[in-house]
Parts: structure tokens; sequence; C-alpha cells
């Protein structure tokens, strides 16, 4: 009987010994209670507590968390039907609101977070929920964060992982998508064609300023040469008169021979000329500037002695 006792007593003992001492682990807060009222909360480390008066009411994770979003339908602005899912990173920065704020923390906050996913996904069309994830998430983890600051949770990143429209929706955003593209290609290759035709019509344009300023430029230096040889004519001309106004008849028979020989040169370049007949008065013509040359060879000798001797009648004047 003695023994049973004992064995009692030791029993007892133990229990209000692990009752007295209390060990918080690293990342965990406890909180404390006095016949069933909350009246603190222990911190990691040792604690002492009076047995059976007060005890342990919540053990809090003061780690951050992640909680996964389920996949939900959602029916977009323009009406379509999307599956979208996510996760959700959270933290309990008040053990004792978390505790007594709110009854079933992680499942109060994943219906809040699906609901308001819902919300906001409602609020955009397809093609805007598929390209603004990150406004999206913005959008999500200000309304999150602001709802569950009242239950000592801090929200700290949220994040829409899979946004899937139907098989159907996806098979026509393709064709869209490609009908697109083959619109851009052939926008640019017009654009292409169009700077082609511009640059080639640019470019002729050039070569004819080009080919006309040529033209200009060979007209005003054909007449140029014909205005010098205008000149000329009329100086040997004028040179001529004063020679037969002075009585020399050799001045007379060079003008006559060398038009003469600029005629047989004109008809000897005819394209339809098979045979050039000379007339009679050609040898008279070779014979006049046979005479000319003579002349000349005189008259130079004659200034080279310091006289001229007077001048010989070619035959063609005679």
């Amino acid at each position: 009987m003695g023994a049973v006792v004992a064995l009692v007593v030791i029993v007892v003992a133990v229990i209000v010994i692990a009752k007295l001492i209390r060990i918080v682990p690293q990342g965990y807060e406890w909180t404390v209670e006095m016949f069933g009222k909350y009246t603190g909360t222990l911190t990691p480390g040792l604690h002492f507590l009076i047995p059976f008066v007060y005890s342990i009411g919540r053990k809090m994770n003061m780690m951050e968390q992640v909680l996964d979003v389920p996949s939900q339908d959602v029916i977009t602005k323009d009406n379509a039907v999307v599956k979208v899912d996510g996760v959700v990173f959270y933290q309990v920065l008040d053990a004792a609101k978390a505790a007594y704020e709110v009854a079933n923390l992680e499942t109060a906050a994943l219906a809040l977070i699906m609901t308001n996913i819902r919300t906001v996904l409602g609020s955009m069309d397809l093609d805007e929920s598929l390209s603004q994830r990150d406004a999206i998430n913005a959008k999500l983890l200000g309304v999150i964060d602001e709802a569950t600051h009242p239950w000592g949770v801090k929200v700290t990143r949220i994040e829409i992982k899979d946004i899937s429209p139907p098989r159907d929706l996806v098979d026509a955003m393709a064709r869209q998508m490609k009908a697109e593209r083959e619109k851009r290609a052939n926008i640019l290759d017009a654009e292409g064609f169009r700077q082609a035709a511009i640059l080639k019509a640019d470019g002729e344009k050039q070569s004819a300023i080009l080919e006309a300023e040529g033209k200009k430029e060979a007209a005003f230096r054909e007449a140029e040469a014909r205005e010098r040889l205008a000149e000329a004519e009329a100086k040997a001309t004028t040179m001529v008169s004063q020679a037969i106004a002075g009585g020399d008849v050799n001045a007379l028979n060079y003008f006559v021979a060398t038009k003469y020989v600029e005629a047989l040169v004109e008809m000897a370049k005819s394209p339809n000329q098979k045979t050039l007949l000379l007339p009679m008065e050609s040898t008279g013509i070779l014979g006049s500037l046979a005479g000319i040359a003579e002349l000349a060879k005189d008259s130079l000798a004659g200034q080279q002695k310091g006289h001229v001797e007077p001048p010989r009648t070619p035959p063609l004047m005679r």
C-alpha cells in the first residue's frame, strides 16, 4: 500500500513540475490563460507558471509562413472563365490577436484571399489579367494586408501562380496573335516597298537633274565655242577685207580656198557618200593653196631680211 502511495506522489510531482516549468522554442509565442482568460504571452525561453492556475492557451508560430491558394474559376470583365491559383506569404506579429481575434486564422485568410482574387480579376479584361500580373499582385497585397491587420497578421507577399483560360479561348487567342503578326509583317513589307519606291523616284529625279545640268553645261560650252568661232571668222573676214582694201589679193585667194576645202570636207563626211567627184577648179584651188604657201614663205623670208617682197598673184585669181 505504501508503494502505491509513493508512486502516486511521484506522478503528481512530475505533473506539477511539468506545469510549473515551460520552455518556449525559438520562433514561437505561447499565450497564457488564468482560468480560461488571456493574461499574457510567453516569448522563447524558460518560464515558470503556477500549476492549475495558469495554463497555456495557444501556441502561435511567429515565423513567416506559406499558404497555398487552391485553383478556382473566375469570370473576368469580358465574361471569360479562367482558372486561378496562387500563394500567400504571411507572418503573425501579435500572438494574442492571431489567437483570439479570429477563430481559425488560416481558414479565414484563405477565404478572404480567394474572395478578393475574384473581385480583382472580375474588374479586368482577360488580356489585362494575363499581362498585368504585377498590378494584380500589388492590388491583392494592399487589400489583404489591410483586412488582416486586426488579426495581428502581416501579409508580406501574394503571387498569382497561374491563370488558365479555356482551351477554345487559348486557340482563339493564338489565331488572333497569328493574324496580328501577319498584319504587322504585311505593314512592314508595304512600308519597305514604299521606301524603295521613294528612293528609286528620288534617284531618278537626281539623275534627271544631273543630266539636265550636264546638257545645260554642254549647250553653254557649245554656244561659247560657236561664239568664239564666229568671232574668229569675223576677225578673219575683217583681216581679209583690210588686206583686199590694201591691194593684197592673196588674202582673198586664201579665204576662198579655205571655204572651198571646208565644203569638200563636208561633202566627204556625208554618210550616203560613196564616190566623191572633184570639179575642174579643184586643181586651181590646190594651186592657190600652193601659191599661198609660197607667199607665206616669201613673206617670212622678207621679214627676216628686213623687207617685204611684192605679193604674187595665186593661180585662182589670174
